[in-house]
Parts: C-alpha cells; structure tokens; sequence
C-alpha cells in the first residue's frame, strides 16, 4: 500500500491521535490495519466516532500541525487577486477610444456632433407635441440637413420628408396596452446613389425628451446629434453607396415607440428597408453596448464584427433583456414586430443614476464617447450599405449567433449551432475525467464517491444558508426603513451582503472540516471539492445548452479553462501539495475564467443598481441586489472553495469577514449613509415625479360624476416620501392617494401604465388647471353588441402638450387603456372602446 502523496522530503501521518512530521516511513501495523477497517456509512460519520480515512490512492495524506496552507497567505493572495483582476477591468472600460482623434476627411468628427449636441439640447426639454419638440427642433433638423446636402459629393443624392403620421398600435410591454398616436412629427433623411437603390439600411434615432429632462444622451449624445454627423460623413464620401441609407429622426419615442411604428406602418420608404440600427441610452456616456441583434439573421453580428473599431457586445446582454427583467423596451420591438425586419440594439448603459434628469445634460458626456460611439455607427453603416448580402438578406435569415467582446478589443462570434458542439464537448471531458474517479473500485479510490456526493450537499447547504443569511438582513434592513443606502455608496452593499456571504459560506465548510472531515487530507479534500465546483459549472453548461441559450458560453469557459487547469497542475500538486508554485499556476489557469466573470458582473450592477433607484415601490431593492451579490459572490468563490480545506485555519478570515458585516451593518440601521446625492461631480437624485391634475369621471352616460383636482405625487423608489416628510410635512400618509376602484389604473393618469409597480402615491389638493385650451370630452354614442359587450363611441378634444387617459367606471371594463396624445393646435379624434 502507498503511504499518501506527500514530498519525499516530508511525510506526514497521526499515530495515537498526536500530530508528528517526521522522515518517509512505512506506516505502523496498527495504523495500516486501522486504514482497512470498513469507513461508517452516511455523510455525517455517526455521533462522535472518530471517521477513519484510508491513506492510500487519492486520499492522500492525514493533515499535520504546520502542513496546511497558511491562511493570511491564502486569504490576501485570493484577495490581491481579484483585486487585480477588477482593475484590469476598469482599465479596459475606462479606454474609451483605442486610437488616435479622429476628425479628418472621411472621418467621424466628435467635436462636430458636439457641437450638435449643445444646439440640441440648448432648446430645453423636449416633449411630445411641445413647440421645443415639433417646430424648433424640427426647424434645427432641417436646416443642419440642409447644410449637409449642399455639402455632399456629387456621388450621393440626399432626400429630405417630414412625416406626421396618425395611428394606434397594441403593445404587450408592461402588461400591454393600446396607444394611440395623433399627427407626431418624423424627419427621414434618405441618402442614396445617384441613379437610386432597391434596398435600404434604416438608422433610428429620437430627438423628443421626457417632460422633466434636457436629455443630453437618451436624446442627443447617442442619438439625433451623432447621426447629423454620421450623416455628413456618409454625404461627403468619395465611395459611392450600394444601397440606401435612410436615418430617421423620431420625435415620439419616450411616449412608448410610437414615432417608429408611423414609420415603419406608413411611410412609403420602408418597404425598402432590409435592416437596421437603433441608438438608444439607458445612462449617459460611457460605451454603447450591442444588446439586441437579429432575430435570428446572424450575417448582421458578422458584420458589426467585421466594421465595428471599438466593439462592446453581449449575448448574455441580449437573452438578460429580452427575458423582460429588466422594465424597459426600445424601437428595436416596433420595427421587429410590426416591420418584420432584423437589426442592432445598441444603448449606453453607463451612470444610470441621472438619466433622464435635470443631470442629464450635454457636458457631462464625454467627447471620447461620443467619437466611439460615432466611429462604431458609421463603420457598420457603412459595411452595410455596401454589402451584397443587405439585398438578399432573407437568405441568411436562419441561424443564432453566440457573442462577445474581449475587454472591448475584438469579438468572438460563432453560430450558435458550434457553440452547442463546443458546449457537449467541453461536457464529455468533464465525463471523462469524473468518470474516471467515480467508476474506480473503491480500495483505489477510498470513499471518493461517497465524499464527493457529501461534499456536493455541503456545498448547497453553504450556498443556500448563505443565501438565506442575506436575504434575512436585507428584508430586515427594508422593514426598518433603511432601503437603498448602498445607493451612494455601493462598497456598502459589499461590505454588507458579500461579507455575509463569504463569512457564512466559509463557516459551513469548516464545520465540515472540523467535524466531517477530521482525519482526511487536507490535498484529498482540495481535490475533492475542486471536483464538486467542477461538476456544478458543468451541470449548468448542460442546463443552458439544453434550454438553447447562447449565454451558455459562460458555463463553458468556466468549466474548460478550470478542467486544463487542475490537468496542468495535478502532478505538483501530487509532489509537493498546495505551495507557492502550484497556487501561483492555479490562479494563472483561472484568470480567463475569473477575468471574464468580473467584466460581466461590473456590466450587472452598472445596469442594475440605478434600475434599482427607479423600480417602484413594490418591489424591495435590497432584496434583489442581495440576491444578485449573493449569486456573483457563490459564483466566484466555487474554485476557491478547496483553499478553505487546504488552509490551516479560518477563523481569522471568517472573524474579519463577520465583523466588518457587523459594523456596516449598525451603520445602516442607525442611517450613517444617505441613499440619495447632489454632488455635481457625481449626482444620484431621488426621483418623485409630479403632476398637477384635474380628473372628471364619467359614468356610461356620458354623464361627469366627479371631478377633482391636485398634485399627484409618485416616488419612484422603495422609500417613497420617507426621506421628503421631514422637510415637507404636507407630503404625509395623510394624504396617500386612495386607488378608485370603479376607474381603471385606481383612476389615475399614468403616463405608462406602472400601477402596478407604484402602488404607493399620494395627492395633495390643489386649484383646478387652467390650459391656454380645455381639452374636451363627449360620449357619442352607446351601443350593445350581440357578444354581451358595450361599445362606447366618444370624442376628445385636446391640444395639450401632455398625456390624457379616458377612464370608464368599473361597470364598463377597458381591456386595454388608451393613451391619447396631441400636437396640433386643434384636433378632434373619435374613438370607440368595447367594454363588458
């Protein structure tokens, strides 16, 4: 029998109980006989008898006094590791631009869309049906278009049509709604080949704001500013065109995508549009992130593989939002569902905290983001165009595409097809290596598989109770009205809920240790448990290639860089045990693995946690982000779970851990940190929206039954007014708005139909609102169907820049809301409802 697998130099064994390191030697008579007897079945070992462990094969040998791993080592390496890694990652995101300035003939010209920028968002905030939206906005348009045209090579035709169109649409978007649309303003630009074009690649931008928002970026930086300049670029080329290049400028985008849809429904140049490209913004600045592509049609990934100077794009960016997480959509659905046509979705994603704010203004963009962003956008404009396949693009319509980025140097792009294969072969080497261990009789493996399928249930057990452990404090932390303090300060939700995380995984595992494993080596349990997180990533690589995701990618890396790892590092590992030369080789083998998971994880909780400042009162934040933090923490401590059984000890990691969770704790229950900041440099406002309105119900008559008037107070946050009450009493429960229940949405007129998100309002009375023009309302008729229905036909006249929602009593049931908008100086719109 072999006497373990230590150095030659050191052996290590227990006799009697005592911890001794002494010189190679055959192991005493009664310890070799003691090695044979039968181990005690079930994971526990049975009350307090002492577990005995065969010492031959992999198990290795006993664990020593001075023989482990030394804990202050183990936990600040790990720690300067990771530390390292994120920097790298910030290093890569902070490079905006990876070449020089731009701005030479040909070239993408940042300070002249800058220049753009500032005009546009000098006019102010732009609504819909707003004069700043529909006349000088417009007129900006056009005469910058104009001086473009008179610009342009003789190569090039420029045609100019401003489109206002009338219509509705039904939308399964936050529940699903109608919304109905009246005389909204389109600028579509068409840049064509002298002797004209078949075939047509569209870019879509927006120009129209939110009510409370000079809207720097969602409006200008990646949208109506950029294109003018991508537009005159594209005019003065010296390269003839293939194709058409229409550039739409909505003006209807914030009131739920209803520009795109006049477009794409009547405007007679789209029926030559074969693909497109959507700037959109979910913050200011920062890099504009692919994430929406197809469907299906994977030509168009190649080509902003192909064309894109500065590529940033993710599938898993892709699969996250269309699986409805998060609450937002884009014209990319419009043109998908109603235009039947596949395209790019490209948004900024970065310092959420103030889009769509008083802070989202033109000088906090960088100039560096918007040449990226520029250099982008004309280089895949410019491939498309001049692209054979744009013209039969229904040929190479079948196929996913898996994608993404490297650190935003280049872009890895395959049919999803492959990635399956890939996926199925990186799941049989694991079968292979496992197999091997598993399917072993047991004199050469010990108790392998019995310690494996033990070590995988403690593994859980740590992963849930600290799960648990988290959820605990967050739900405490929201009940006592401490919601959101990492808002300001995320560090605070690390040194909170992943202190907690870690702590608790750590202690579960060195119960395991302690009480479990007690006579077991410290390489054979390391081994052990370096097995189990390898099984677990690849049992997820089998999940999410059967489930056809293409994020499954992830699963892959994270189970094929780790398997050559261990491969690479086994026989050192065999020889010499957990030294300095083996840590340093396995750490090297995981940074793709750990480098990648750190760069997706920064994208998360940038998207994540300004969302989390703006989702409602209904759904708790800290909640979520303690799950999510939980969830990466679990994800990035399975491989390093062996260094708990390989180290000495724990507890001095597990003591700090606990303590710093303790203190950050009591500093969020006593409320040191403030959620909210005004910091110019780095503002995270609070967002309460306000309206000042006046509603008249009316019953099935036609007849006014109420009317009332006030301001509509909505926190868009979990703490509602909690944080407003003590500098402004008015604003109290006492005046909680109370839901109508005979009235659809509780009798209130929502922009968006999000009741159901922001549960908690309030309202506080106030003078009637006096319009320059009433808006008007009149039943004109009333009428019983054969399917036990009402059909109410009635007349609204508006001409307010501002949203009106008719509301039935709850006699009459509306199966969708209507959204009813005006830009005209006068209108009168007829619209039936059929209620039952």
């Amino acid at each position: 029998m072999e006497w373990g697998s230590e150095s030659a130099a050191v052996r290590r064994h227990r006799v009697g109980g005592e911890r001794r390191d002494g010189p190679a030697a055959a192991p005493p008579p009664e310890r070799e006989a003691r090695a044979q007897e039968p181990l005690v079945d079930g994971c526990g070992g049975g009350g307090g008898r002492t577990r005995k462990r065969s010492l031959g094969g992999s198990g290795g040998a006993s664990r020593g006094a001075g023989t482990g791993l030394s804990e202050a080592r183990a936990a600040l390496g790990l720690a300067l590791y990771l530390l390292a890694l994120r920097t790298l990652v910030q290093l890569s995101l902070q490079q905006l631009v990876l070449r020089g300035a731009a701005g030479h003939h040909g070239e993408f010209d940042a300070l002249q869309a800058r220049d753009y920028l500032e005009h546009i968002t000098s006019i102010g905030p732009r609504t819909t049906g707003s004069p700043e939206n529909e006349i000088l906005t417009v007129h900006y348009l056009l005469e910058q278009i104009k001086l473009i045209e008179v610009q342009s090579n003789r190569l090039h035709k420029i045609s100019v049509d401003v489109q206002r169109p009338t219509g509705s649409f039904s939308i399964d978007f936050l529940g699903g709604f109608t919304s109905y649309y009246d005389n909204i303003t389109n600028v579509v630009v068409k840049l064509e080949p002298r002797d004209g074009a078949q075939h047509a690649v569209l870019a879509n931008c927006h120009f129209d704001s939110v009510a409370n928002s000079p809207v720097g970026d969602d409006a200008g930086s990646c949208d109506a500013q950029l294109m003018l300049e991508v537009l005159r670029v594209l005019s003065t080329s010296c390269r003839a065109l293939h194709h058409c290049c229409h550039i739409l400028f909505n003006g209807a985008d914030e009131n739920v995508l209803q520009a795109s849809h006049g477009f794409i429904t009547q405007h007679p140049w789209a029926s030559l549009i074969r693909a497109f490209i959507n700037l959109e913004a979910a913050g200011v600045g920062g890099k504009e992130l692919v994430f929406q592509t197809g469907p299906e049609n994977p030509w168009l990934v190649q080509a902003y593989v192909s064309a894109a100077k500065h590529p940033f794009a993710s599938v898993v960016a892709q699969e996250v939002f269309q699986s409805g997480i998060i609450p937002s959509d884009t014209d990319f659905r419009i043109y998908r569902d109603f235009g039947n046509i596949p395209g790019i979705d490209l948004a900024f994603i970065e310092n959420g905290y103030i889009y769509h704010t008083k802070y989202d203004t033109a000088d906090r963009i960088l100039t560096d983001s918007i040449q990226r962003a520029g250099d982008n956008i004309l280089a895949v404009l410019k491939h498309l165009a001049t692209s054979d396949m744009l013209a039969a693009a229904s040929k190479y319509r079948h196929g996913n595409m898996v994608f993404f980025d490297v650190l935003g140097l280049f872009v890895i792009a395959y049919p999803s097809r492959i990635g399956s294969i890939i996926n199925y072969m990186v799941v049989m080497g694991v079968i292979l290596y496992l197999g091997k261990k598993l399917l072993q009789p047991k004199h050469k493996t010990g108790n392998y598989k019995k310690d494996f399928l033990c070590g995988l249930g403690i593994t859980l057990i740590s992963w849930f109770t600290s799960l648990v452990t988290v959820l605990i404090i967050a739900v405490f932390i929201s009940l006592i009205g401490q919601s959101l303090s990492w808002y300001n300060h995320f560090y605070v939700s690390v040194c909170l809920y992943g202190t907690a995380t870690v702590a608790k995984i750590i202690f579960i595992h060195t119960l395991a240790k302690r009480f479990y494993y007690m006579n077991v080596s410290d390489q054979y349990l390391g081994e052990v448990f370096f097995d189990i997180a390898l099984f677990v990533h690849c049992c997820s690589l089998v999940t999410l290639t059967y489930q056809g995701l293409c994020s499954a990618f992830i699963s892959a890396v994270w189970v094929a860089f780790p398997l050559l790892t261990k491969l690479c590092v086994h026989k050192d590992f065999k020889q010499h045990g957990a030294q300095g030369k083996f840590i340093a080789f396995y750490l090297l083998g995981m940074f793709i693995p750990y480098l990648y998971a750190l760069y997706l994880i920064w994208a998360v909780f940038e998207m994540f946690t300004p969302i989390l400042g703006r989702s409602g009162s209904e759904i708790p934040p800290d909640v979520v982000l303690a799950s999510i933090l939980a969830g990466c923490t679990m994800i990035l401590s399975s491989y390093f779970i062996n260094f708990i059984y390989l180290a000495k000890s724990t507890k001095k990691t597990m003591l700090t851990l606990t303590l710093v969770c303790a203190i950050t704790f009591l500093l969020v229950c006593s409320g040191t940190f403030f959620p909210y900041s005004s910091n110019p440099a780095n503002p995270k406002p609070k967002r309460v929206f306000l309206q000042h309105v006046t509603r008249t119900f009316h019953d099935l008559e036609g007849n006014a039954v109420k009317r009332d008037s006030g301001i509509w107070i909505n926190g868009f946050d979990y703490t509602g007014m909690s944080h407003i009450t003590p500098h402004i009493p008015e604003i109290n429960d006492s005046i909680r708005a109370h839901c109508e229940e005979n009235a659809p949405l509780c009798g209130f007129p929502w922009y968006l139909p999000v009741h159901f998100l922001i549960r908690k309002n309030w309202y506080l009375p106030a003078p009637e609102v006096s319009p320059r023009n009433p808006a008007h309302f009149q039943l004109i008729s009333k009428e019983q169907t054969p399917w036990d229905s009402i059909k109410l036909t009635f007349e609204a006249t508006a001409c307010l820049p501002i949203l009106q929602i008719l509301y039935l009593p709850a006699s009459t049931i509306m199966t969708k809301p209507y959204v009813l908008l005006c830009s005209s100086p006068q209108r009168v719109n007829t619209f039936s409802v059929v209620s039952w």
